[in-house]
């Protein structure tokens, strides 16, 4: 009996025994799942981390991209701006290098032109009533040194002439007086003149005493009844000087010829 009792105490401390040894076994198994889990946890923790930082730095490199794009796009329309921008350039420099030729071409022409319009001139002056001789002639001079100096240009030199053509033009639309030396009668003398645009030159002497016109058909200078005409040439002087007001005059003036 006592043996028995003894055997089934062993074999129920045996049991338990087994029983906690299993219970141990049983909970170094879940530790061992927990610490898998745990591990699997964090390994997807890192997982997702890695994921994120990827994620976030795809979107940089997106934007970056589309920034790029952006700068791309600009320089294509600014290469494309620059590219008409040049080709008018271009087409500019052609038509210029045209215009240099034609001007060129224009430049041999107008130096003759220039040439052949002093010669007018000068002659003209010849033919014309004698007023002003030496400050005409000294200006056609002026006008044909100028012709062979290199540094006045072509438009200069034409610029010129064209200026000393206007001169001209105006001399027979105005009444001036200027003083000058005359040989009457063998004698130099001192008189005024006074001239009417182109139709009459007269003079007079600075006494008074003896006044003369311009006959273009002789081509000199004739003495005029100082008694007729000696008022109306000191008037004429006076009107010229802006001394006194513009009046009917009685002057000698040649009738026009008719033409033939």
């Amino acid at each position: 009996m006592n043996m028995h009792r003894f055997k089934m105490f062993a074999f129920a401390v045996t049991m338990s025994f087994g029983a906690v040894t299993g219970m141990n076994a049983h909970a170094n198994t879940v530790d061992a799942v927990l610490k898998v889990g745990q591990a699997r946890t964090e390994a997807s923790q890192q997982s997702q981390k890695s994921v994120d930082a990827l994620a976030s730095e795809t979107d940089n490199l997106l934007q970056d991209y589309k920034t790029v794009m952006k700068q791309v796009d600009g320089l294509r329309v600014y290469n494309a701006r620059l590219e008409k921008q040049i080709a008018n350039q271009l087409q500019r420099i052609k038509d210029i290098e045209t215009s240099i030729d034609q001007v060129t071409v224009i430049q041999r022409q107008v130096t003759p032109l220039v040439i052949r319009m002093i010669d007018g001139l000068e002659q003209f002056v010849k033919l014309d009533v004698p007023f002003l001789m030496e400050e005409r002639e000294e200006r056609i001079a002026f006008l044909r040194a100028n012709v062979d100096r290199s540094d006045l240009s072509v438009a200069e030199k034409f610029r010129q002439v064209l200026e000393a053509y206007k001169i001209e033009s105006e001399y027979g639309r105005k009444v001036s007086a200027y003083n000058g030396s005359l040989n009457i009668g063998g004698v130099d003398r001192d008189v005024t003149f006074f001239r009417v645009g182109r139709i009459a030159l007269l003079y007079q002497t600075t006494d008074t005493e003896t006044s003369g016109a311009w006959d273009q058909e002789v081509g000199d200078f004739v003495e005029l009844d100082s008694g007729e005409y000696r008022n109306a040439i000191l008037q004429g002087l006076r009107i010229a000087r802006n001394q006194a007001s513009i009046d009917i005059l009685k002057l000698p003036i040649s009738a026009p010829e008719a033409v033939q």
